[in-house]
Order: C-alpha cells, then sequence, then structure tokens
C-alpha cells in the first residue's frame, strides 16, 4: 500500500510541474569564438596583430623569466636544501616551498619592479613612449640587478665563448649573454648557502650515531633519534626566519 500510495504521488507531481516545466524558457548558453584569419590589410591592422602575438609570447616564457632572470633560483634551491639537510621528506611539500619562494622573491625584487613600473609601464600607460622604448626602458633597472648578483669571472666566460666583442661597458653586454652567466652565479651561490645548511645538521647525525654505537644499540636507526633533535634545534633558532633573512640579505 505505501508503495503504491509512493508512486501515485510522484505521479501527481510530475503531472502538476510538466506544464510549467514545458513552459519554462531553455536557458541560455553563451557562444564564445576566436577567429584568426587575414586582416584587412591596412598597416594599423597588421601592427595590432604583431603586437598581441608578440604579448601572448612574451606571457608563454614568463614562467622562464621569472625563475631565471629574477631570485627565484636561488630562493628555491636553498629552501630546498633546508628540507634535505631536517630529513623531513616532503614536510614541508612542494607546493608550500615554491609559494614561499614566490613571495620572497616578489618581496627581495620588489624595488625592481617599482623602477620598471617608474620607468617603463607607466609612460607608455600615459602614451608617452612607444611599446619599444618601454621593452627597453624595462630592461635597464632587470639588467642592473643581474649585473650586481654576476661574478666578473662568469661574465668573462659567455663573452668569450659568445665570440663577441670585448664590451667595454655594462650596456656592450647583450642580455642573452648576461642571463646565463648570471643563472650560473645563483647556482653557485645557493650551493654554497646549502653547503653551510648542511653542517650543523650533518654534525648531529654524527653525534646521534656515535652515541648510538657506544651504547650498543647498533640496530636502532640513528635517524629516529637525530631528526627530532633537528626539528627541535631548528624551532628553538627560528630556522625558517634565519634562512629567509639570509637569502633576503644576500642579494644586498
Amino acid at each position: 500500500m505505501h508503495t503504491r500510495r509512493t508512486i501515485i504521488i510522484l505521479i501527481l507531481l510530475g503531472c502538476l510541474f510538466a506544464p510549467v516545466a514545458a513552459q519554462a524558457p531553455a536557458p541560455v548558453i553563451p557562444d564564445i569564438s576566436l577567429n584568426i584569419g587575414a586582416s584587412g590589410g591596412e598597416v594599423q591592422d597588421v601592427s595590432n596583430s604583431i603586437q598581441i602575438l608578440f604579448i601572448l609570447t612574451v606571457l608563454s616564457l614568463a614562467p622562464a623569466i621569472i625563475m631565471l632572470a629574477t631570485s627565484f633560483s636561488r630562493i628555491v634551491i636553498v629552501l630546498g636544501f633546508t628540507r634535505h639537510a631536517l630529513g623531513t621528506q616532503q614536510i614541508p611539500p612542494n607546493s608550500v616551498l615554491i609559494g614561499l619562494a614566490l613571495f620572497l622573491t616578489a618581496f627581495t625584487m620588489a624595488p625592481v619592479w617599482k623602477a620598471v613600473d617608474t620607468q617603463a609601464v607607466q609612460p607608455y600607460l600615459a602614451h608617452r613612449i612607444t611599446y619599444k622604448d618601454a621593452l627597453t626602458r624595462a630592461m635597464y633597472p632587470i639588467r642592473d640587478f643581474m649585473f650586481r648578483q654576476t661574478r666578473e669571472s662568469d661574465l668573462t666566460l659567455f663573452v668569450e665563448m659568445a665570440n663577441i666583442q670585448q664590451p667595454r661597458t655594462q650596456a656592450d653586454i647583450p642580455s642573452w649573454v648576461l642571463v646565463p652567466a648570471f643563472v650560473i652565479g645563483e647556482l653557485r651561490t645557493a650551493f654554497t648557502m646549502g653547503f653551510l645548511i648542511f653542517i650543523p645538521f650533518v654534525v648531529i647525525d654524527l653525534v646521534v650515531a656515535t652515541i648510538l654505537m657506544s651504547m650498543g644499540m647498533m640496530m636502532m636507526p640513528p635517524v629516529l633519534i637525530s631528526l627530532p633533535c633537528k626539528i627541535m634545534l631548528f624551532v628553538l633558532i627560528d630556522g625558517w626566519a634565519l634562512i629567509a633573512q639570509s637569502l633576503v640579505h644576500s642579494f644586498h
């Protein structure tokens, strides 16, 4: 009886709402289309098309620019060394380390971005300069930052490999020579800082292993004792703050 009543109620509800559903208008789904075709032949149309393609190309290269032409590479490598020195495997996770590296990069590069905005972006938005002049002006603060972090020996190495005329000033060094020299210097600095971070944690591992062997507990893995000791020491000295402070000061 209950089953029949339920079926009858459902049929009645369907009969009641069927006319309403039939009268309700169909939902409107927007249609978005992107067409790429030949321009009208005017110089302005061709120029706008080239500018759009250039902007799309720059956007596709933006991740590489952020990683290699800024302080990101040094910061993320040092943070990775710190995690490996602690021996905590995937703690903190990669997403946290990369997020912290991005924010520290924005913090250290803030004066450079401010100079780019003042010298290039704002004049271009005010239609006082062309986009070519804006790109040229935007490169000055970025190149100045890279020159301050690049060793002379790395610059000399890439200038010799490029077989270009011996530069007299920084303006004579093209960006395609400066960027790899800057990256090599960043890797060297990051590995040096990582080595210095490893030393105290390696000492803790050696001390714990020596104590366990002297007590005859050779079957116990030393990492079970050294890992809590390293975490406790890192927290007591406020390790993350020290790492962030060292990274920021290394760019001044």
